[in-house]
């Protein structure tokens, strides 16, 4: 019997979310600098300038995460001269992996982009793929744009999935700068961390349910752009309550004005009526099974 993924490889299966995803398909087969923190098998790269070593694979399917998700700093109006921008991590990389992928047999690669990409001055609930973006509010916006325009270009030779990831939250022993992680990883150091505001209301998605919908999504024929949330909205005071709960800590609201839309979930219709899959953990659990994890990963 063949392995769940065989015929795959992932791009990015050392940071957040490669490693779910490579995790519940043991047949995919990794490919990056970095080995994952699972029994995958890798493939190591030096450079995406240079992909030759994928010629003795077989594989015609792939999933792309590369990239930084700090997007406040990558935000910033200066860029200290040496650092990298958002474009050299979410748009030059993924031009050079499409040209030279353009050349295999290639049945499926998807790739993620952001939510962050639509304006929020002119949406209505759900917010659907066709909704008005805006992709000039800043460089970590404007790089997934380009991406996502490369992606068009290169549609012509490659099947393209753009994934528009909503909230995505979950345990990792990686620097995450998420609401949930950032809040976790102070409350266990026994910080009093502090939000913006309660009022909020965000589309959070957990990261085991992500990994298992762009999985299924390999399998299908569409090529475009969707999006991947739950389709739901939870304040963003239901997730300081219960991360308060499994900590026993404090959790201050300055309740001050925040950036961005104050409601906001995706239409799921698009995903939906692709493949059989629904999110299994509510916010409720997923929040309290990250926060218990990462406490996990303190007593080791």
């Amino acid at each position: 019997m063949s392995l769940r993924g065989e015929g795959t490889i992932l791009f990015g299966g050392s940071g957040f979310l490669g490693p779910y995803i490579l995790a519940a398909n043991p047949g995919m087969v990794s490919v990056g600098r970095r080995p994952p923190p699972t029994p995958n098998r890798h493939v190591p790269i030096g450079s995406l300038a240079d992909l030759r070593c994928l010629e003795t694979l077989k594989f015609d399917k792939v999933i792309y995460i590369i990239g930084n998700t700090d997007h406040h700093n990558l935000e910033k109006e200066t860029i200290p001269a040496g650092e990298p921008t958002a474009f050299d991590y979410h748009t030059l990389p993924l031009i050079q992996t499409l040209e030279q992928l353009k050349r295999f047999p290639i049945r499926k690669f998807i790739h993620f982009s952001t939510i962050l990409l639509y304006d929020e001055n002119k949406i209505t609930l759900p917010v659907s793929e066709h909704a008005p973006i805006d992709p000039y509010k800043n460089r970590y916006v404007l790089s997934k744009y380009l991406a996502e325009e490369a992606s068009r270009f290169y549609a012509r030779w490659l099947p393209i999935i753009t994934v528009r990831l909503s909230n995505i939250y979950g345990p990792t022993p990686l620097q995450r700068y998420d609401l949930v992680h950032v809040l976790s990883r102070k409350l266990l150091a026994g910080g009093r961390p502090e939000i913006w505001s309660r009022r909020p209301e965000r589309d959070f998605i957990y990261i085991e349910d992500a990994a298992e919908a762009t999985a299924q999504l390999l399998d299908t024929g569409y090529c475009g752009t969707l999006n991947l949330g739950t389709g739901t909205m939870t304040p963003v005071g239901k997730v300081v309550d219960v991360l308060a709960e499994a900590s026993g800590g404090t959790i201050v609201d300055r309740d001050i004005a925040v950036s961005g839309p104050m409601r906001f979930c995706c239409d799921m219709t698009t995903l939906n009526g692709l493949i059989p899959w629904r999110p299994k953990y509510s916010v409720e659990d997923g929040v309290r099974k990250t926060f218990e994890t990462m406490r996990s990963y303190s007593q080791v």
